[in-house]
Protein backbone atom coordinates (compact mmCIF):
# COMPACT_ATOMS: atom_id res chain seq x y z
CA UNK A 1 0.00 0.00 0.00
CA UNK A 2 1.41 3.36 -0.88
CA UNK A 3 2.14 6.20 1.47
CA UNK A 4 -1.06 7.91 0.30
CA UNK A 5 -3.14 5.73 2.65
CA UNK A 6 -4.69 7.65 5.52
CA UNK A 7 -6.38 6.06 8.53
CA UNK A 8 -8.68 8.32 10.55
CA UNK A 9 -12.12 8.63 12.11
CA UNK A 10 -14.84 8.54 9.46
CA UNK A 11 -16.67 11.71 8.55
CA UNK A 12 -20.49 11.51 8.56
CA UNK A 13 -20.42 12.18 4.81
CA UNK A 14 -18.46 8.90 4.43
CA UNK A 15 -20.98 6.71 6.27
CA UNK A 16 -22.66 5.75 3.00
CA UNK A 17 -19.37 4.44 1.61
CA UNK A 18 -18.69 2.63 4.89
CA UNK A 19 -22.11 0.96 4.67
CA UNK A 20 -21.62 -0.05 1.05
CA UNK A 21 -18.15 -1.53 1.65
CA UNK A 22 -19.16 -3.33 4.84
CA UNK A 23 -22.31 -4.91 3.44
CA UNK A 24 -20.53 -5.91 0.23
CA UNK A 25 -17.68 -7.55 2.17
CA UNK A 26 -20.14 -9.80 3.99
CA UNK A 27 -22.78 -10.39 1.28
CA UNK A 28 -20.73 -10.39 -1.94
CA UNK A 29 -18.03 -12.31 -0.11
CA UNK A 30 -20.59 -15.07 0.47
CA UNK A 31 -20.52 -14.88 4.27
CA UNK A 32 -24.16 -13.82 4.73
CA UNK A 33 -27.32 -13.91 2.63
CA UNK A 34 -28.56 -10.45 1.65
CA UNK A 35 -31.74 -10.92 3.69
CA UNK A 36 -29.89 -11.72 6.93
CA UNK A 37 -30.88 -9.60 9.93
CA UNK A 38 -27.19 -8.99 10.55
CA UNK A 39 -26.87 -7.34 7.14
CA UNK A 40 -29.27 -4.65 8.33
CA UNK A 41 -27.03 -4.12 11.37
CA UNK A 42 -23.94 -3.95 9.14
CA UNK A 43 -25.69 -1.36 7.01
CA UNK A 44 -26.64 0.91 9.90
CA UNK A 45 -23.41 2.87 10.15
CA UNK A 46 -25.13 5.84 11.79
CA UNK A 47 -26.26 3.74 14.76
CA UNK A 48 -22.81 2.13 15.06
CA UNK A 49 -21.19 5.57 15.05
CA UNK A 50 -23.42 6.63 17.96
CA UNK A 51 -22.14 3.79 20.16
CA UNK A 52 -18.64 3.14 18.83
CA UNK A 53 -16.01 4.74 16.61
CA UNK A 54 -15.99 4.26 12.85
CA UNK A 55 -12.51 4.47 11.34
CA UNK A 56 -11.73 4.54 7.63
CA UNK A 57 -8.74 4.00 5.41
CA UNK A 58 -8.73 6.36 2.45
CA UNK A 59 -6.50 6.77 -0.58
CA UNK A 60 -4.80 9.96 -1.72
CA UNK A 61 -8.01 11.08 -3.43
CA UNK A 62 -10.05 10.63 -0.25
CA UNK A 63 -11.84 7.49 -1.50
CA UNK A 64 -12.86 5.19 1.33
CA UNK A 65 -11.06 1.87 0.82
CA UNK A 66 -12.06 0.18 4.04
CA UNK A 67 -13.41 0.66 7.52
CA UNK A 68 -13.52 -0.82 10.98
CA UNK A 69 -15.72 -0.28 14.01
CA UNK A 70 -13.61 0.38 17.10
CA UNK A 71 -15.41 -0.43 20.35
CA UNK A 72 -13.74 1.39 23.26
CA UNK A 73 -14.43 0.60 26.89
CA UNK A 74 -18.05 1.52 27.59
CA UNK A 75 -19.20 1.04 24.00
CA UNK A 76 -22.47 -0.83 23.60
CA UNK A 77 -20.87 -2.54 20.59
CA UNK A 78 -18.32 -4.45 22.67
CA UNK A 79 -19.11 -8.15 22.76
CA UNK A 80 -16.20 -10.14 24.14
CA UNK A 81 -13.40 -7.83 25.27
CA UNK A 82 -12.34 -7.61 28.89
CA UNK A 83 -11.93 -4.16 30.43
CA UNK A 84 -8.19 -4.30 29.72
CA UNK A 85 -8.64 -5.19 26.04
CA UNK A 86 -9.53 -3.35 22.89
CA UNK A 87 -12.16 -4.72 20.53
CA UNK A 88 -12.92 -4.03 16.92
CA UNK A 89 -15.65 -5.32 14.66
CA UNK A 90 -16.81 -5.24 11.08
CA UNK A 91 -13.43 -4.82 9.42
CA UNK A 92 -14.21 -4.48 5.72
CA UNK A 93 -12.14 -3.60 2.66
CA UNK A 94 -13.48 -2.69 -0.77
CA UNK A 95 -13.02 -5.56 -3.21
CA UNK A 96 -10.70 -3.58 -5.51
CA UNK A 97 -8.53 -2.50 -2.56
CA UNK A 98 -7.97 -5.97 -1.10
CA UNK A 99 -4.44 -7.31 -1.02
CA UNK A 100 -3.00 -3.81 -0.77
CA UNK A 101 -2.51 -3.68 3.01
CA UNK A 102 -5.62 -1.62 3.76
CA UNK A 103 -6.75 -3.99 6.52
CA UNK A 104 -3.42 -3.55 8.27
CA UNK A 105 -3.79 0.22 7.90
CA UNK A 106 -1.05 0.06 5.30
CA UNK A 107 1.47 -0.39 8.07
CA UNK A 108 4.34 -2.82 8.26
CA UNK A 109 4.62 -2.41 12.00
CA UNK A 110 4.58 -0.02 14.93
CA UNK A 111 7.44 1.97 16.47
CA UNK A 112 7.42 3.54 19.92
CA UNK A 113 9.76 5.58 22.09
CA UNK A 114 9.98 5.20 25.85
CA UNK A 115 12.12 6.82 28.51
CA UNK A 116 15.22 4.85 29.34
CA UNK A 117 14.18 4.68 33.02
CA UNK A 118 10.82 3.01 32.30
CA UNK A 119 12.10 -0.54 32.63
CA UNK A 120 8.68 -1.98 33.53
CA UNK A 121 7.34 -0.59 30.25
CA UNK A 122 10.31 -2.06 28.37
CA UNK A 123 9.47 -5.53 29.71
CA UNK A 124 5.83 -5.06 28.71
CA UNK A 125 6.73 -4.04 25.16
CA UNK A 126 9.07 -7.01 24.80
CA UNK A 127 6.34 -9.40 26.03
CA UNK A 128 4.08 -7.90 23.35
CA UNK A 129 6.64 -8.72 20.65
CA UNK A 130 8.45 -5.40 20.37
CA UNK A 131 12.22 -5.49 19.96
CA UNK A 132 14.79 -2.85 20.85
CA UNK A 133 16.10 -0.71 18.03
CA UNK A 134 19.12 1.04 19.61
CA UNK A 135 20.06 2.81 16.38
CA UNK A 136 16.77 4.74 16.60
CA UNK A 137 17.23 5.93 20.22
CA UNK A 138 17.02 9.70 20.55
CA UNK A 139 16.79 12.65 22.89
CA UNK A 140 14.10 15.35 22.52
CA UNK A 141 15.77 17.58 25.12
CA UNK A 142 19.03 17.55 27.02
CA UNK A 143 18.96 14.95 29.78
CA UNK A 144 16.09 12.87 28.37
CA UNK A 145 17.00 9.63 26.61
CA UNK A 146 14.27 7.83 24.70
CA UNK A 147 14.72 4.20 23.71
CA UNK A 148 13.18 2.90 20.52
CA UNK A 149 11.16 -0.31 20.21
CA UNK A 150 9.53 -1.75 17.11
CA UNK A 151 7.25 -4.62 16.15
CA UNK A 152 6.87 -5.69 12.52
CA UNK A 153 3.76 -7.32 11.08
Amino acid sequence: MGSDLQVRPALPAEYGAVTEITVAAYVDGGYLPADSAYVAELGDTLTRAAGAQIWVATDGDGRVLGSVTWCPLGSTWREIAHDDEGEFRMLAVARDARGRGVGAAGLGGVAISTMDKMTDAHRLYERLGFTRVPEADWSPVNGVCLLAFRVRF
